[in-house]
């Protein structure tokens, strides 16, 4: 029969600790200036009890039993991210895999697992740094260990934002590409050819753009990836919803797909990415690309109105909605992993 991992990833926006965390170094204080001010830790403690609620609901309420997330500052507030879940799901105990990352804005990714299904041995956590001339986010590899011994690479992304112009910004992204292309040609060579790889993240570009199908080599097609005999490619799962729609809304109008608006048009930004070793009939863990989906509930997490779009809480300068939730929506996935 095997397992079936139930998967997640979140842009949460700007989970940010309180204005005068003593945890905050000083150079962070003056990079942030006064974007921070007024974010108390009631606002703090707010969102993060908004987020939990999204994420315990997830997967007919059994929650994700791994959840990549991006846009948080520190370790303090994926604690409180993780308990605040913990406390809505009795059965989990999720633990973190999370490294501080030289961001200018200090906004760090990270992966909450569930240790009765994977462990994380000391060393297995990398951040890669993507070179530029200004400082960007690097990528997070974490190497999880199954219950059946097998090893897996989960690369958590979030590359450079399409701020100053979509194509202006796109040579940052093609650089962050090529980052993830070279780590996952490495996990290969260092882990083994068999390893199975998977990629999630906000990626700032669509399936289709350059950034993705020329330098990270991911594709729709398939049987591209399983034959690749050189440089190894990505099968992009979440291609499908691009340009597509994601059912019908209470007046029986088609949705149209998107993990985040942007005046209004539906972008496909939050993606899952999978490794030939992945994606095959034999594969020990299998990709599901047909369990992929855009998560739009609770209904509070959707605005109202003529464009769906996820309700932001805010904060950091803009306004805040304290029954909101985040900018993005949530994205999941299952994978099966086949029985030893």
């Amino acid at each position: 029969m095997g397992s079936t991992y139930r998967l997640a990833w979140w842009n949460v926006e700007n989970l940010f600790d309180e204005e005068d965390s003593p945890r905050r170094s000083d150079k962070l204080k003056r990079a942030l200036g006064k974007s921070i001010q007024g974010w108390t830790p009631e606002l703090r403690d707010r969102k993060i009890a908004q987020l939990a609620t999204v994420i315990a609901q997830m997967h007919e309420g059994a929650g994700p039993d791994l959840l990549g997330v991006c846009e948080v500052e520190n370790e303090f507030v994926l604690t409180a991210l993780a308990e605040a879940i913990n406390d809505l799901l009795p059965g989990r105990d999720y633990r973190l895999a999370h490294a501080d990352t030289v961001d200018r804005r200090g906004i760090d990714i990270a992966f909450l697992y569930d240790p009765a299904l994977f462990t994380v041995t000391e060393g297995q956590i990398f951040q890669h740094v993507v070179m530029r001339r200004t400082g960007t986010r690097e990528l997070l590899q974490v190497n999880f260990d199954t219950a059946d011994g097998l090893t897996w690479a989960v690369f958590g992304n979030h590359w450079p934002s399409r701020s100053g112009g979509q194509f202006e910004s796109a040579p940052y992204r093609a650089v962050a590409a090529e980052t993830l292309a070279y780590f996952h040609q490495r996990v290969l060579e260092v882990h083994g050819p068999d390893t199975p790889v998977l990629a999630m993240g906000d990626f700032n570009d669509e399936p289709h753009d350059r950034s993705l199908t020329q330098h990270a080599l991911s594709t729709r097609q398939r049987t591209k990836v399983l034959a690749a005999t050189t440089a190894p490619r990505l099968w992009n799962l979440t291609w499908p919803l691009a340009g597509g729609h994601d059912g019908a809304d209470e007046n029986g109008d088609q949705i149209p797909a998107g993990t985040f608006y942007f005046n209004n048009y539906a972008n496909v930004l939050d993606q899952f990415l999978a490794g030939k070793n992945m994606i095959g009939q034999d594969s020990p863990l299998r990709a599901e690309p047909g369990s992929v989906r855009i998560v739009r509930e609770p209904a509070g997490l959707v605005a109202p109105g003529k464009y769906p779009a996820p309700v932001p809480f805010g904060g950091m300068g803009k306004p805040v909605n304290t029954d909101g939730y985040s900018d993005h929506y949530p994205i999941t996935m299952h994978v099966h992993q086949a029985s030893a």
